[in-house]
């Protein structure tokens, strides 16, 4: 049996894992759903035919009239549909608006609406509406302002020129249009504009977390360069030296052979130790990468720097929390300002992170508080004797959301050591 993947891009063979995740995750944190985004666009699509639509069944004797209106009404949704039907916040917004194609369609629309206009009946002006919103999401952001302005204008003229007079013209009726041309084309190129901006968002952030990545990587080849460079080179000394002494001194070449191993084993240990802090986060390098992601997603941010050494185990924590945090906070609370501080109590050291969370409904904030990033942090921070507190919280009859870490400056457990090895 096959199983159809309810997103369309997955089947592209071009399209990567991680842009499909990405226009997902844009869609989500545009805040408009696609069924809405359905519902919206086909709502506008029919005022624009509902008074064409009626004008052509007034006259059902017109059989002409009436079968080259409906044809063109026909193709009027068609091409909207196709158009319009792309998320604004989608990838296939910014593929098919590109297309030649629908540019074509745009220009073919606004002919045809202006020549019934002109040619059968003032209801005919309605579906300008639908053209303005095509050029908000067809054109970029200059061209289709330019654009909307000149539909705007269209229906004033064409009912001048219809009317041959200003006195007989219904002017709220046409003040009304106007200004729902306009408000929908404005509408459809903000849209479009924060469907981009959001694109551009994710592909900033995910910039960064590969700039760190290399720069972590950058550093383990750096300190392993240092490290077995050295090491390396006496191993291969006291070896040849060794190998020379096995018939003229065998007490000296087993000496050799005994520093040799002394060697391996305190190169082996170092390079764990390398190793095992290179898998910890630290907890510098995770409030820089904090404060250029908050930066980045558009977050106003405080974070208090925390001064001093502190041991390796709670350095490692804290370096989660504020990973964890910062997660939350860009992906789930649509936060606009966060809050990031240190805290040092009678042998106690705290981490809080305080955000608002504007638009996020109290069921989503208590499925974050219970996901598996802030179990697995309840679970580092319990092992060192500390506390954690993650949920809602209402501060000055605003709705926020609190992480709390506590952890004793003197852990309960501390870092296991990697116990030597044996001959």
């Amino acid at each position: 049996m096959r199983v159809r993947d309810e997103n369309p891009w997955r089947a592209k063979g071009n399209i990567s894992q991680e842009e499909v995740e990405t226009n997902d995750e844009v869609m989500r944190e545009s805040g408009v759903t696609i069924p809405i985004w359905r519902l919206y666009q086909h709502f506008w699509l029919l005022i624009c035919l509902s008074f064409p639509l009626i004008s052509l069944v007034r006259k059902p004797d017109a059989w002409l009239r009436l079968a080259v209106g409906g044809t063109a009404l026909l193709f009027f949704a068609i091409s909207y549909t196709w158009i319009m039907w792309p998320h604004p916040a989608s990838r296939g917004v910014r593929t098919r608006g590109r297309s030649h194609l629908s540019v074509l369609l745009l220009v073919t629309l606004g002919l045809q609406v202006t020549v019934f206009s002109l040619l059968d009946d003032p209801a005919w002006l309605w579906p300008f509406l639908g053209v303005s919103a095509m050029a908000g999401v067809v054109l970029p952001m200059r061209q289709a302002g330019v654009v909307v302005v000149l539909l705007t204008l269209l229906p004033l003229l064409i009912t001048i020129f219809t009317h041959r007079d200003v006195a007989g013209i219904n002017w709220w009726w046409l003040i009304a249009l106007m200004l729902l041309v306009r408000g929908l084309g404005l509408d459809m190129i903000g849209v479009s504009r924060l469907g981009s901006a959001l694109r551009e968002l994710h592909t900033a952030r995910r910039a960064l977390a590969r700039l760190k990545v290399e720069e972590e990587r950058l550093r383990l080849a750096r300190d392993l360069h240092d490290l077995l460079g050295q090491r390396l080179s006496v191993i291969t000394l006291k070896s040849e030296l060794a190998r020379g002494l096995i018939m003229e001194d065998p007490a000296r070449c087993a000496q050799e052979l005994a520093e040799i191993e002394q060697v391996g084993r305190m190169t082996l240990r170092e390079v764990r130790k390398t190793v095992a802090g290179y898998r910890q986060p630290r907890l510098v390098s995770e409030l820089d990468g904090a404060q250029q992601l908050l930066e980045a997603a558009g977050i106003e941010y405080s974070v208090e720097q925390l001064h001093g050494e502190l041991p390796q185990p709670l350095d490692a924590v804290l370096a989660w929390t504020v990973r964890e945090g910062v997660t939350n906070v860009i992906r789930h609370s649509r936060a606009r300002h966060c809050l990031l501080r240190f805290t040092r109590v009678q042998g106690w050291i705290g981490a809080e992170m305080l955000n608002d969370r504007e638009g996020t409904a109290d069921a989503d904030m208590q499925r974050i508080g219970q996901g598996s990033g802030l179990l697995g942090l309840r679970e580092r921070v319990s092992r060192l004797g500390g506390t954690m507190e993650a949920g809602p919280l209402l501060l000055e009859g605003k709705p926020h959301f609190r992480l709390h870490v506590e952890l004793p400056m003197q852990p309960q457990v501390e870092v296991t050591a990697i116990p030597e090895e044996r001959s």
